[in-house]
């Protein structure tokens, strides 16, 4: 995994961006009906530290921050702008500024993706992946148009990044402890597919830690510890790329993340929650 843009800016921005759920307008704190998994707009800001728990090999110190913007509706589908800048510093090349961006588009439906991510490192170019994707006949076709135009297909599903948290929700609330889906969420070079494990830990019962999820609202939702493991598809590796793990709540936010890179890891607070208005929509 390249340390440039940490290879993560895109999966990162769609796993925090699709575990947002909430019911309705008005309602966006009130627990779901076990059969319905809706994704609702939102605002989230995450605050990052090297995490002192996971001995690192050559990071010396780390801070960053992750910002996005989740909207749109279970109809036409959701929109997703999102940025993470780390600072990091390092035995082999001291500090060093790294800012990846990402936007994308989920269908409704879940049959079509579009993205466009950007990352640069010490101030270097930024490298640009833009592409598009339409499921069809049992997989996919995935359009690049930057870093060159190229058209991949695949003959095998995956899901797309809103599909595969709802699909976690849902095995949550189901009590189930592990799930293995397949994802394309266009990161790296756009062409890559990752086999994930997520675990799921038992309902948690104590009070948040972070200041935004204190709140009266909260209390009565669900929330369970996830760990997701994510491995590139055919490359014969058994440890994962990256894993990814944080308190997920019924209504789908998150708290508590800890982005695991393997020679180190960052832990993010929630110090920034805003929920959005909704548009109603029977899907």
């Amino acid at each position: 995994m390249s340390m440039n843009g940490f290879g993560l800016a895109n999966t990162l921005a769609s796993i925090l961006s699709t575990v947002a759920v909430l019911a309705s307008v008005g309602a966006s704190a009130q627990p779901q009906s076990a059969g319905r998994v809706v994704l609702a707009p939102h605002r989230a800001v995450y605050d990052l530290v090297l995490d002192d728990d996971k001995p690192a090999t050559s990071i010396e110190a780390a801070r960053g921050r992750i910002a996005f913007d989740f909207t749109g509706d279970a109809c036409e589908g959701y929109a997703l702008s999102f940025r993470q800048v780390t600072q990091v510093s390092s035995s082999e090349g001291g500090p060093r500024t790294i800012d990846a961006r990402t936007t994308s588009f989920e269908a409704g439906d879940g049959a079509s993706y579009r993205f466009k991510t950007e990352s640069s490192a010490g101030g270097a170019p930024a490298e640009i992946v833009d592409g598009s994707v339409q499921k069809s006949g049992g997989g996919y076709e995935i359009k690049l148009s930057a870093p060159k135009p190229e058209t991949v297909r695949q003959t095998t599903d995956a899901l797309f990044p809103n599909a595969q948290m709802k699909a976690v929700i849902e095995a949550a609330r189901a009590g189930k402890t592990t799930l293995n889906v397949r994802l394309y969420d266009g990161a790296n070079s756009g062409k890559e597919v990752y086999d994930t494990l997520s675990v799921i830990g038992k309902r948690i019962e104590t009070k948040p830690s972070e200041a935004p999820l204190q709140r009266p609202e909260f209390e009565r939702l669900a929330r369970w510890p996830v760990s997701i493991s994510y491995f590139k598809v055919d490359s014969g590796e058994t440890t994962p790329s990256y894993t990814i793990s944080f308190e997920l709540y019924e209504n789908g936010v998150t708290g508590a993340i800890k982005l695991d890179y393997g020679s180190f890891a960052l832990r993010g607070t929630l110090t920034r929650l805003d929920l959005l208005p909704q548009q109603d929509c029977a899907k």
